[in-house]
């Protein structure tokens, strides 16, 4: 009795053994992925930018330039709809490719990510409106931001309700 029951443990582990073989040499090779920080959308290659950028700023207007007009504030750049401020991927073969958004060009904030930590926004698109949203794909309360005039910025804070609570943006 003893052997007939070693036997069907040592068929069992043998199985187990095949199987788990079997899934090892059969497994994809793993996808390689790669990711990239960037402050303005338009360094990402499979976006195509124009003219008309929306800047969105770390700090609030009231904090974003000293008294001599020096610029303390970090921003980031986006060009059209940008459906999630968290950023984008994209496969390229079995390279998965993701740029992250990030605020840049030096001050407060610089280097941290753009979702949910803007307060306030220069639209300096001579011709583009925009809306930015508090939800991931446009969606959720927005606020409207006029294009720029005489090639003067549209500057404003982010209304209470954004203001580090904005998550994408959308040609108005």
């Amino acid at each position: 009795m003893k052997d007939r029951l070693a036997g069907k443990r040592l068929a069992a582990a043998a199985t187990a053994l095949a199987a788990g073989a079997a899934l090892l040499f059969n497994a994809t090779p793993a996808q390689a992925a790669t990711t990239f920080y960037v402050s303005d959308n338009c360094d990402v290659p499979w976006i195509n930018c124009s003219e008309g950028d929306l800047h969105l700023n770390y700090n609030s207007m009231e904090y974003a330039v000293d008294s001599s007009g020096k610029l303390l504030t970090s921003y980031a750049s986006f060009y059209g709809d940008v459906y999630d401020y968290a950023g984008t991927s994209q496969y390229q073969g079995s390279t998965l490719y993701t740029y992250v958004y990030v605020f840049g060009n030096g001050g407060n904030g610089n280097g941290q990510r753009v979702k949910n930590n803007a307060a306030s926004v220069w639209n300096c698109a001579p011709a583009d409106n925009y809306r930015v949203y508090y939800n991931s794909g446009y969606l959720g309360h927005s606020q409207y931001f006029q294009h720029a005039y005489a090639y003067d910025c549209y500057w404003a804070d982010l209304d209470s309700t954004l203001k580090n609570e904005n998550a994408s943006e959308h040609f108005a």
